[in-house]
């Protein structure tokens, strides 16, 4: 096949899909790799190391669009991109497709191969962690008076306090959060549904941590007390009502912070909405709100080679084996499916925006066969097939 790996132009993203070392994986497997001029420039990745593995170097994303067969980036596709799909191309990036219609509409009708990469990655994809852990830094960046915040040192100086830290999730965004507030000495409360998950954080951090159920009335219970929010859950996208509403805000001291890392539209956090680097904080009720929604993009590098790392074997088993056989040895692939040919195979996407589906095995006359398993990406089911599927 032919691979290109293309250049993001989301703003403030910086990251790239593959590094230098997967290209010479994917060139050394037999395949052609076009990369975009300045793909990996922002991630500390020059051109020429990419042409040293044998990479071919071009000057315009549309050359990619137009030669090659499979095609990878970071993130969303974004508008300017929608004329440049075409039939039977694969594109595999982070599509969010439930909360992006326009994106989605631009896919089926192109009638190309869409993967959304965040449902792909078995053991957890390296964004989230980067997320939490530099999220939990922008938090604190927050806090200094000079941004707004009610300038709390996170661990306390000799006969000042440290900060309170409220986390709601304890999966792997919410673990990467604790990790480094913990270290720098905040006293941090976890919140999550799952007690089994709490008694773990509690044994792992030897009880030096508080748990909790979260619940909007536990959280509305230690707000006046918290200097800072963290929301690390993925609320489903069809809930219309809020871990934190905006009345709720005023329970919390004027310049405390609110860090939605999750970031989902609708969310968890009613008085979220998306904001970029450039401009990253805004005030609702006195917090501090920081809603950027590519946090790893701020350390490019060292996400670009985790992220290349992990997605390597997933990106081989494509281009070795083609999407069908791909979609048998490997579930997580198979998940991600989103649409094939102008159908859609993406189950939260057809609940969420009222659309018909299909299963990827099904399309891809699979289902026969010993697959690969692996749990549903989210809990979001719909029995809105085509009526062929049904």
């Amino acid at each position: 096949m032919i691979f290109g790996v293309l250049k993001d132009i989301k703003e403030g993203e910086n990251r790239v899909i593959c590094t230098p070392v997967e290209v010479a994986s994917i060139v050394a497997a037999g395949h052609t790799v076009l990369v975009e001029k300045d793909a990996g420039k922002g991630a500390g990745f020059p051109d020429e190391k990419y042409a040293a593995m044998g990479a071919k170097i071009c000057d315009t994303a549309k050359e990619l669009w137009d030669t090659c067969d499979f095609l990878a980036k970071v993130k969303e596709i974004e508008p300017s991109e929608f004329g440049y799909l075409k039939e039977n191309q694969m594109i595999y990036c982070c599509i969010h497709p439930a909360g992006h219609p326009e994106e989605v509409q631009a896919i089926l009708d192109s009638k190309c191969i869409a993967i959304t990469a965040e449902d792909s990655h078995r053991y957890g994809s390296p964004n989230c962690e980067a997320a939490g852990k530099q999220g939990a830094l922008f938090g604190l960046e927050s806090m200094l008076t000079i941004n707004g915040g009610k300038g709390k040192f996170v661990g306390g100086f000799a006969g000042a306090p440290g900060m309170n830290v409220l986390i709601l999730g304890g999966g792997l965004v919410g673990q990467g959060a604790l990790s480094v507030l913990h270290a720098l000495g905040a006293n941090v409360t976890v919140m999550d549904i799952n007690p089994g998950l709490l008694r773990t954080l509690g044994n792992q951090y030897q009880n030096r941590i508080n748990t909790m159920f979260c619940t909007k009335e536990t959280i509305a219970s230690v707000l006046p007390q918290t200097d800072m929010v963290l929301n690390c859950v993925k609320w489903p996208k069809q809930r219309k009502d809020f871990l934190i509403d905006k009345e709720m805000l005023k329970l919390m001291e004027p310049g405390s912070v609110l860090v939605d890392i999750s970031n989902d539209d609708p969310g968890a956090i009613e008085s979220s909405h998306e904001t970029h680097h450039d401009n990253p904080r805004y005030v609702v009720n006195g917090v501090v709100h920081y809603c950027v929604s590519n946090i790893p993009g701020a350390v490019a590098h060292s996400t670009s080679v985790a992220l290349a790392a992990e997605t390597l074997p997933l990106l081989l088993n494509l281009l070795n084996n083609g999407l069908a056989e791909a979609c048998v040895r490997d579930g997580f692939i198979r998940r991600s499916l989103t649409a094939y040919k102008g159908f859609l195979t993406h189950e939260e996407t057809s609940a969420i925006q009222d659309r018909p589906w299909i299963r990827p095995e099904e399309i891809l006359d699979i289902a026969d066969r010993q697959l690969d398993p692996a749990p549903p990406a989210t809990t979001t089911r719909s029995s809105n097939f085509y009526p062929a599927a049904k």
